[in-house]
């Protein structure tokens, strides 16, 4: 088997393990409402569909002190199809399904990192998602 037939061979089999769905958001700006409250705007989805979720033990979730409010960055790598390009530190994923753990829909992760290399099965993203 060629390199190249060994690689496509790795992509399928990494996407039948994407069981999670998720979508994926630029920040555009920010608009700031009654008592100066800031919101984030984002522009039009950059990806909508599969994707997987696993911790990662490189770096553990840290606390931060932020303002008067305690914080926790949790580490995790979202794993999506290697069709998944231009993605950038800040993008925001938000996991919209999932058929193994339902604790997952609706959480949030800000990009981190954006892996790159040769012989690649799947996109691999280090996210940080702020918990209190």
């Amino acid at each position: 088997m060629s390199i190249e037939g060994a690689v496509a061979r790795g992509r399928a089999l990494a996407e039948r393990l994407m069981v999670e769905s998720c979508v994926i958001k630029r920040r555009t700006g920010e608009t700031t409402g009654a008592g100066g409250v800031i919101t984030p705007t984002y522009g039009a989805d950059l990806y909508t569909g599969r994707c997987r979720v696993q911790v990662t033990y490189k770096r553990p979730g840290e606390g931060v002190n932020v303002g008067e409010a305690y914080l926790v960055l949790e580490r995790h790598e979202v794993q999506l199809p290697v069709s998944v390009t231009g993605l950038a530190e800040g993008d925001q994923i938000t996991i919209t399904a999932s058929v193994l753990d339902p604790d997952l829909v609706g959480r949030v992760y800000v990009v981190h990192d954006v892996l790159r290399k040769s012989h690649l099965t799947s996109r691999r993203v280090t996210v940080i998602e702020v918990t209190s």
